[in-house]
């Protein structure tokens, strides 16, 4: 049972596929640092960096809108692939905005990392957790996870989690009712209609999507697997009524068939992280695969709608 948060402090934990070494790797050496630090369709420019108690590192974060922020992280703890303590968010002209605290574990050969963000005061960190959000920070580890899984195995992927105060096999119905499925799933704008639904593994569905506005089209999915209340596994491509194949009604350079997989992981009790790896299925192009490349960001949008709808409706059960 995962212990409950201090009022001032914010927990994130995630398990990546790769060993520590490449994970603490990714962290701390700057020209790996600049390829996923950061919320999406940030940059950073790493001016000095010093890895030890008493040292700091010095960059600029760019914003997509052009603007720069100045950051100097000053290290108290620096465990080698183990443990690292450093205040964040601070500049000389300004104190930090908390105190990380991050551990890295070995758990069969993957990298649980654990991360304590601690405020001054509860106040704060709620006003934190709103500003994260509001900013895309949480982007920041799915990021890494993008990175490390090309780093390992040259596959391109889209990665989004999200942490819902929800039992996980409340959340795992969501999932897998299609009562429940069509309420959320559908992009911001859109409603969802099933015209068949037959939710196991080795099952398959096939749906209807409109904007009420004459935008109108079907896509089929195909169950890999499904293992209550922790793993489900799909493919998912665009059709016709007839399920005959057909392209993405506004992007035909999308790959014809996506693999979603989705992990429910039990934070509390009452507490379920969600999180979604996306990857071009089966064959594609290079024109394909950098048009999925290129839409990460459109992808992390229409995500972050379903979830926002998926939260209202736990909230109402």
């Amino acid at each position: 049972m995962a212990a409950k948060s201090k009022s001032n402090e914010i927990k994130i934990t995630r398990i990546y596929d790769a060993p520590v070494k490449a994970v603490w790797d990714a962290w701390t050496d700057p020209a790996q640092v600049a390829k996923w630090w950061g919320p999406r369709g940030f940059t950073i420019t790493t001016h000095s960096k010093d890895l030890r108690p008493g040292g700091h590192w010095a960059y600029t974060m760019h914003g997509p809108d052009g603007t720069n922020w100045e950051n100097k992280t000053i290290y108290h703890e620096v465990v080698e692939r183990s443990r690292l303590v450093y205040d964040h968010g601070g500049n000389d002209d300004r104190p930090p905005l908390f105190r990380v605290t991050a551990t890295f574990q070995d758990v069969k050969g993957k990298t649980k990392l654990e991360m304590t963000m601690t405020l001054p005061t509860p106040e704060a960190a709620q006003e934190t957790k709103k500003f994260i959000k509001a900013a895309g920070g949480n982007s920041t580890w799915d990021r890494l996870a993008e990175y490390l899984e090309k780093e390992s195995s040259g596959h391109e992927t889209f990665v989004i989690n999200r942490s819902f105060e929800a039992p996980i096999n409340t959340v795992f119905e969501m999932w897998t009712n299609p009562e429940h499925f069509a309420k959320w799933i559908p992009p911001t704008g859109f409603t969802m209609k099933f015209l068949r639904a037959d939710i196991k593994t080795g099952g398959s569905t096939l749906c209807m999507m409109t904007n009420g506005q004459g935008v109108e089209f079907y896509s089929r999915a195909h169950y890999l697997e499904i293992n209550r209340p922790d793993r489900i596994v799909y493919t998912q491509q665009f059709c016709d009524k007839d399920e005959k194949p057909s392209r993405h009604p506004l992007a035909p350079t999308w790959p014809e068939s996506m693999k979603t997989t989705v992990l429910l992981t039990e934070e509390a009790p009452d507490e379920t992280r969600v999180t979604i790896t996306w990857e071009a299925h089966g064959t594609w192009t290079k024109e394909e695969l950098a048009t999925f490349v290129q839409g990460r960001a459109g992808m992390t949008q229409g995500w972050t709608g379903s979830f926002d709808k998926l939260e209202d409706l736990l909230a109402k059960e």
